[in-house]
């Protein structure tokens, strides 16, 4: 069974590629879901997050503070990384016990930001970036969430550029409004069944 990780920039439709694949009868480990998880159930990680960003990075009922974290993160690049060093193997922890339990696919699919910057890429044996203009995600992230301009182009800014992605990527999606997507979605799914046959 092959590990594939996807990942793309804030705004770039990673999440509505992902959901394509399921609807192939792929699997798909939502990284950044599975962080929030670990971040109100794996005690180690719990612990850690308390040290390093004060007991009100947790409400008294035990959620997360998401506020109060992000407040800091993002206006702190150390904190950040900080933030990531200590997430990170929580959710890479999660992503093996969720790959033990799946049975009879040719492969899974591992959605995730920060493919790239947290290495979690090299445990997957072939990679995705999906691709869409600057402008075109900054309307959609905006559409989307309510966020200013400038804070889509900060959190932007805490990720590789999209540049760098490619080159590092096996395979590119670009899901810019006018090339179909569900084609190019299609035809790495035939790649990825031939490869595990």
């Amino acid at each position: 069974m092959l590990k594939i990780g996807l990942t793309g920039n804030i705004g770039s439709g990673k999440t509505t590629v992902s959901k394509i694949f399921e609807i192939l009868g792929i699997p798909v480990f939502y990284a950044d879901d599975a962080a929030k998880n670990v971040m109100v159930n794996d005690e180690i990680l719990i612990d850690g997050i308390k040290a390093a960003f004060g007991e009100q990075a947790y409400f008294n009922d035990g959620a997360l503070n998401r506020k109060h974290i992000a407040d800091i993160v993002f206006n702190d690049a150390e904190k950040l990384a900080k933030l990531n060093s200590l997430v990170h193997p929580a959710t890479f922890r999660a992503f093996d016990a969720w790959v033990k339990e799946i049975k009879d696919v040719p492969y899974v699919l591992k959605e995730a930001a920060l493919l790239f910057e947290s290495d979690s890429y090299k445990l997957c044996d072939y990679t995705i970036m999906v691709q869409a203009p600057l402008e075109t995600r900054i309307k959609r992230v905006m559409q989307r969430d309510g966020l200013s301009k400038a804070e889509i182009e900060n959190r932007d800014s805490n990720q590789f550029t999209e540049e760098k992605k490619t080159r590092l990527a096996d395979y590119v999606i670009v899901n810019d409004d006018k090339q179909l997507v569900i084609p190019q979605v299609l035809e790495l799914h035939r790649v990825f069944c031939s490869l595990v046959h």
